[in-house]
């Protein structure tokens, strides 16, 4: 077997297999070569000018002993795919649902996760979206201190568990998206600075990739090729790509751009919708504009301040980042950004850029009630079902599916589960636990919270804590919203006016805590205060769900408190899809 490495800066390379180290040649771009009988399952791993340092490798594939051991030789053509017809699910019309392998069962493994997903399909969700299993150090953790990008973390199942997954998805009909970090590293078993010039500055979390740089163009090629390995090795039909804000280049080929353009060929070979989604701070919606209107051509991304509008609105809670936006729920929701070139209050700047409402679809942009981080980086890791009665949240729900945007769910949110999200990691080294332990109970007591009331995020209790509990889901006060959630996303997929993704056509009315969604012929009516009587623009005609018992007397429509309903129009004439009027 051929063992390659990049190892620009070193003056000997040698490759250890079986216990004896092999010497390897020079080749050309400061990449090492050397061929050595071996065979799948075989352990293998560097020496860099003879340390004897046994470092796993920057490509690895597959880690069974953890980051810090050596890495072991993985077939991907061994494994025995089923989902031979399956053809990928576009964006457009989604719904996704995001979930992490640790907690979404007891289990905590990707066969755990295979035995829940019946659920996900009576849910009537399109797109599972699993936050990073790419090899970190320990055992428990959200997946954003990964080290090795391309080897699946063996206590969820290494990659065969992966690919089981991934299998067992499609062949329910579900696309899987999966969470990817290429803007930093883990603290614990990062070795790639051994190797070669990886990185350059630093950004929030630590050390940055080096993309602009002397070396850059392999490390441009790592981030690619890690990218479209799990696309092609792994059958994933999209990725998550995590704050994308904090990938430094000033390269005329922005890398995400070159990785768009890849992934659109990739897609092209394989015969099915590839789909990339960015996380970003900078609400410019020049991410998701197409490469011929000078985008960069992704296909997605999120959109916090729609969170942010919609928490605001739904729990009354104005601190952090989260002032601006009091009052602006209308506003926001027909913007995408509220921060469009506009004060931000949190940043101490102004922030952001409009989105063309009149060029963009709105299902390039994600809106969501809950998400990993929303619920996750509160001191206690509470979900907004521990803050507003279901009912509320209800409401809020029919906002997220009933806009042009493409809905969100985190995993436990569709029943308002009792169990929180909270912050957690398993670090072996004694002084890097501690100094995570330490350092998240300093920042939130900063913001007031005393040191007992964050959770230790080193402590088992912690993740334990955070599983889900499939037993609460046929419960009262769970299952109401489980049916509810169920029938909006039914709903969603009958009518062709919920996904309609033109945004100049989106109206949304309101008048004081009554929030009016005008959906072609629909209306979505929603009360988040008192009771209320709201007179619409037209006359309402039937009710198509309500989460309370609504009255309707010509244009007045009756609806109580923490309440939604959404009705059809009886003066307006619904569209038939694909029959277009002609101009005469």
């Amino acid at each position: 077997m051929s063992f390659s490495v990049w190892a620009p800066s070193h003056e000997r390379v040698q490759v250890r297999v079986g216990g004896r180290d092999h010497g390897m040649a020079a080749g050309e771009g400061g990449w090492w070569h050397s061929d050595v009988p071996s065979v799948p399952g075989t352990d293998y791993a560097f020496v860099l000018d003879g340390s004897g340092d046994a470092l796993p490798d920057p490509r690895s594939s597959w880690q069974p002993n953890g980051v810090h051991a050596a890495s072991r030789v993985y077939d991907h053509n061994t494994f025995e795919w089923t989902d031979r017809s399956w053809t990928g699910r576009g964006l457009p019309g989604a719904v996704v649902y995001e979930l992490h392998i640790g907690t979404f069962t007891s289990a905590g493994t990707f066969d755990g996760a295979v035995e829940r997903l019946d659920h996900l399909v009576e849910l009537g969700v399109t797109h599972v979206e699993v936050m990073p299993v790419n090899s970190f150090d320990g055992t428990a953790g959200w997946g954003y201190d990964g080290v090795l990008w391309g080897a699946v973390h063996e206590p969820y199942g290494g990659p065969d568990g992966f690919k089981r997954f991934v299998d067992a998805c499609h062949g329910r009909g579900l696309a899987v998206l999966l969470d990817v970090v290429y803007n930093h590293l883990g603290p614990s078993g990062a070795y790639l600075d051994r190797f070669g010039p990886y990185f350059a500055g630093s950004n929030d979390w630590g050390p940055g990739l080096n993309l602009d740089g002397a070396g850059s163009d392999e490390v441009r090629r790592y981030v690619v090729d890690n990218a479209l390995g799990w696309l092609r090795d792994f059958h994933v039909d999209g990725l998550r790509l995590d704050a994308v804000h904090a990938l430094v280049d000033r390269s005329a080929l922005h890398v995400l751009e070159q990785l768009a353009v890849e992934v659109d060929a990739l897609s092209a070979a394989v015969g099915r919708p590839l789909t990339l989604i960015a996380e970003s701070d900078l609400n410019d919606a020049r991410l998701v504009t197409a490469r011929e209107g000078g985008g960069y051509g992704l296909h997605a991304q999120w959109s916090d301040d729609l969170h942010h509008a919609l928490h605001v609105a739904l729990s009354g809670e104005t601190f952090g980042y989260y002032p601006d936006f009091e009052g602006r729920l209308a506003e926001t929701l027909r913007e995408v950004f509220f921060h469009a070139g506009t004060w931000s209050s949190f940043r101490g700047r102004h922030h952001g850029r409009p989105v063309d409402r009149d060029r963009l679809p709105g299902y390039r942009f994600l809106a969501y009630l809950q998400n990993h981080d929303q619920v996750g980086n509160r001191a206690t890791g509470d979900r907004l079902s521990a803050t507003v009665p279901w009912q509320r949240q209800a409401v809020g729900a029919a906002i997220v599916f009933c806009m042009p945007y493409t809905p969100m769910i985190f995993m436990g949110e569709e029943w308002a589960a009792s169990t929180p999200w909270q912050f957690f990691a398993s670090f072996p080294d004694p002084e890097l636990a501690e100094a995570v332990r330490t350092g998240r109970r300093r920042e939130f007591g900063r913001h007031g919270w005393g040191e007992s009331e964050v959770p230790d995020p080193i402590d088992p209790e912690t993740v334990r804590r955070s599983t889900l509990r499939w037993d609460e889901v046929s419960t009262p006060g769970h299952r109401e919203l489980f049916d509810l959630y169920r029938a909006l996303i039914a709903l969603r997929r009958s009518r062709p006016e919920l996904v309609d993704p033109r945004l100049d056509r989106f109206v949304v009315r309101e008048e004081g805590s009554v929030l009016v969604l005008h959906r072609g012929s629909l209306r979505v009516v929603c009360n988040l205060g008192e009771d209320a009587e709201v007179r619409l623009d037209v006359e309402a005609g039937e009710v198509l769900l309500a989460s309370a018992e609504v009255k309707v007397d010509g244009q007045a429509v009756h609806l109580p408190a923490d309440s939604f309903a959404i009705l059809e129009s009886a003066s307006v004439t619904p569209r038939i899809p694909g029959r277009a009027s002609r101009p005469r």
